[in-house]
């Protein structure tokens, strides 16, 4: 026996939608609509912004007093605040997505009780959830990608400027190429499952919030780091160092014997006498590990493939509580 109350939306997802969109897709779209198009305006909004900025960026780049071989110091008086406020605003996006999409896409069903309804109508639930992860993701998806590949446009040619030239670990790694997609879609697969689990709206987005904050300390201190392999400058204790090569990134100071191995930088420092202490443990060069800048998106595509799977994974234990648990 049917319910005799039904709602708008309901009563269209066995496809009698007008339009491009059909059943659960148009129903999806429509319970959604306000979150998914902001998401598209902002995206337009600030594709555009960086265009803009491209602009300015080109003619002061083209000028004879530019370029990147300076001190960098009217660079950052120029442009230095408005990439970090493009770099933090991209830095956000998965937060704000996953907590404000994510977060409350199954939840918010559940918690008004819509979601038993649908379910009452001519819609498996195998296909609301097909539905309902494919359309806000597949939006997500296009919207960082097209965010990520303007910006890298935006950035590419000032890159040794912007941000004083560390592609690592000031944002420009984690804004451009494919790790803001997959990032994206990992905390708001994240923001999913807790949003089944959890069941209510506003908590599920509270712990949504917290587990972006952590997803984000575990990618900068355990992860991001070690996506490439690092190369060693290797000069003597007593020399000048040469330089790591341009655009690279420097990530740490070693002091080494003659066969590699490696002791701490400040090894022998506080000595009483440095130079015999250095002697007994056979350390005579210094060693400066660090990234190419060519290294960039082999480890970005490596990054954005550990995310992915890990997003994977996510979404199918979403789909296994949701088909194999009551609603």
């Amino acid at each position: 026996m049917s319910t005799a109350t039904t709602t708008p939306e309901a009563g269209k997802v066995a496809g009698t939608a007008s339009g491009p969109l059909r059943g659960t897709v148009w129903l999806v779209w429509r319970r959604h609509r306000a979150a998914l198009l902001t998401g598209i305006l902002v995206t337009l909004a600030a594709c555009a912004l960086f265009s803009y900025q491209r602009i300015g960026l080109m003619e002061y780049l083209g000028t004879k007093t530019a370029g990147l071989g300076s001190s960098g110091d009217d660079f950052r008086i120029r442009f230095g605040g408005t990439f970090e406020a493009d770099i933090q605003f991209l830095e956000a996006v998965p937060l704000i997505v996953a907590a404000f999409l994510g977060a409350p896409l199954i939840s918010s069903e559940l918690e008004r009780g819509t979601l038993q309804l649908v379910t009452t109508q001519s819609v498996s639930r195998g296909r609301w959830l097909a539905s309902t992860l494919a359309v806000p993701l597949t939006l997500v998806a296009a919207c960082t990608l097209l965010l990520s590949l303007v910006f890298r446009w935006l950035w590419l040619p000032g890159h040794e400027l912007i941000v004083s030239g560390d592609w690592l670990n000031s944002g420009p790694f984690d804004a451009t190429g494919p790790v803001l997609v997959a990032k994206t879609l990992f905390v708001t697969a994240c923001g999913i499952a807790l949003g089944k689990l959890i069941k209510r709206m506003i908590p599920a987005m509270v712990a949504t919030a917290f587990t972006v904050v952590v997803v984000n300390v575990i990618w900068s201190d355990k992860v991001r780091p070690k996506l490439g392999t690092l190369h060693n400058l290797t000069y003597p204790i007593n020399g000048e160092s040469p330089g790591v090569p341009r655009g690279a990134i420097q990530m740490d100071d070693w002091v080494a014997t003659a066969d590699g191995r490696l002791f701490g930088f400040s090894t022998c420092v506080g000595d009483a006498k440095p130079e015999a202490c250095r002697a007994s443990k056979g350390i005579v060069n210094h060693v400066t590990q660090y990234y190419n800048f060519d290294q960039m998106p082999g480890m970005q595509w490596l990054g954005a493939g550990i995310l992915l799977a890990l997003t994977a994974l996510v979404l199918a234990f979403v789909v296994w509580r949701a088909t194999r648990r009551p609603l």
